[in-house]
């Protein structure tokens, strides 16, 4: 009933976010600290910050997000956090015994000025770091950027902290993902396998997030890249990074601090990106695309062909992350749907509305920042209904109120399960996102067509 009273007339606004399509840097912080493997992700501030960032990702994941908090007090608030982190450091590795502890700030730490570094430092001094252990941190106070520029800075502090340059290049290419799921960071490393290229990843949750029920509780997941390989990426003589928003910071500092070229492109969703990525890995690797891949290509081209007529011309909204749904624009392009507005509460800059634009046309609506909320997006859809819209499961309610099917691919997705297991990316991901797209328009024509028109075979 709330929709109801959502106005069709768009006004500017400047300080006011209604319902945000976002979520706060913390949790971003904690997941990329998750895809380290022996990791434990330690919130900076109060134990009710620390339970809503785990409780985020394990809603999303359903799974258990270990993590640990410096627990705030009023004292603490007062005072300063600095004893609070001295000893959490302590108790970590006296109790958990992580190699790596990734301290990342929140709103409260951020706002006393707590100094991390000095802090860190005086860690070191007091020997509360065994030796082979290593604390860093990220600054991701919640009252500016998402959880996907958290992501971004924790990715900036694993190369500040760890990726070296011996001065004797390996044959690696570092590839630095975005905010994606872990099955598309297991696609990912698909397609480079496949390639037969040696490679270092990260970060990388799979085997993570979503490892295998086996019947053993593991604090620390078998999955997650190594200390060593995030180390030896500073040797590495390329680094591809997926997704502009996410990565582009962590990869001009590897490229500043160990002279690692880098190549910044879009996610590879759908045909046209999948085949740039799938290109520069085959240059890197300096081998030609095997069989397997262009079987899987085929496949996806096939399905599109066979069932073009029920895609051509569907208009789509999008919402979610600026990679995710440049991502997704492409993808419709590729496939004859056109979008008509593309939203995203991440700060994602003029390039990115460039990209998009020319991907969707100059007819799209691009917003991004704390102003391109829900509320904003159920007015532009109001205003110009689309045949399907893509977001998390908070876009459930304007779906609903509106009657437009809803396809669930960015985060958070609270009321489905699966997507931590089926990619969006590569040719695989493709089609299962073909296939579900196809889904619901197909399950739409079923549910509106007239009895004599109802159709045993489509």
């Amino acid at each position: 009933m709330l929709l109801k009273h959502t106005p069709k007339e768009l006004a500017e606004r400047s300080a006011l976010t209604i319902n945000p399509a976002k979520t706060c840097q913390p949790v971003g912080a904690m997941y990329a600290a998750l895809g380290i493997h022996k990791c434990l992700p330690h919130s900076h501030g109060s134990q009710g910050c620390c339970a809503y960032h785990r409780s985020a990702l394990t809603r999303h994941y359903t799974e258990p997000v270990m993590a640990s908090t410096s627990s705030f007090t009023e004292g603490s608030s007062v005072f300063g956090g600095q004893s609070n982190l001295l000893e959490s450091i302590s108790n970590i590795f006296a109790l958990y015994d992580p190699d790596i502890i990734a301290v990342n700030t929140t709103c409260l730490s951020e706002v006393i000025g707590d100094d991390l570094t000095q802090i860190i430092n005086r860690a070191i001094t007091d020997n509360k770091i065994p030796p082979g252990k290593k604390v860093l941190y990220a600054s991701t106070p919640s009252f500016k950027g998402s959880h996907v520029t958290g992501y971004a800075n924790m990715l900036s502090a694993m190369v500040q902290n760890f990726a070296a340059n011996s001065g004797k290049k390996n044959n690696a290419v570092t590839i630095l993902p975005s905010f994606i799921e872990p099955s598309d960071m297991t696609e990912i490393k698909h397609i480079a396998e496949e390639l037969g290229l040696e490679y270092i990843m990260y970060p990388d949750t799979s085997g993570v997030v979503n490892a295998p029920m086996d019947g053993t509780f593991r604090m620390y997941p078998k999955g997650g890249t190594a200390k060593e390989k995030i180390i030896a990426s500073g040797d590495s003589r390329l680094a591809l990074a997926l997704g502009r928003t996410g990565t582009f910071q962590a990869a001009q500092l590897l490229d500043s601090k160990c002279k690692v070229k880098p190549l910044i492109m879009d996610l590879p969703i759908g045909i046209s990106a999948t085949d740039a990525f799938v290109d520069a890995l085959r240059k890197a690797a300096g081998v030609t695309v095997p069989e397997s891949l262009r079987t899987e290509r085929g496949q996806l081209v096939d399905v599109l062909c066979d069932k073009a007529q029920y895609l051509y011309g569907k208009k789509v909204s999008l919402m979610g992350d600026p990679d995710t749904v440049l991502g997704l624009a492409r993808f419709c392009a590729d496939a004859g749907m056109r979008a008509l507005h593309v939203v995203t509460g991440t700060p994602a800059g003029a390039k990115w509305e460039r990209g998009i634009r020319e991907i969707a046309g100059g007819g799209v609506t691009v917003k991004s920042g704390a102003q391109a909320d829900l509320f904003y997006l159920h007015q532009l859809l109001q205003n110009e209904k689309p045949d399907l819209l893509f977001g998390n499961t908070y876009c459930k309610y304007i779906a609903r109120d509106m009657d437009i099917p809803l396809i669930r691919c960015a985060f958070p997705i609270y009321d489905r399960i699966g997507h931590s297991y089926v990619p969006l990316t590569g040719y695989r991901g493709g089609l299962h996102l073909l296939i579900t797209i196809l889904d619901k328009i197909l399950d739409r024509q079923d549910r509106d067509a007239a009895e004599e028109e109802f159709e045993l075979v489509m």
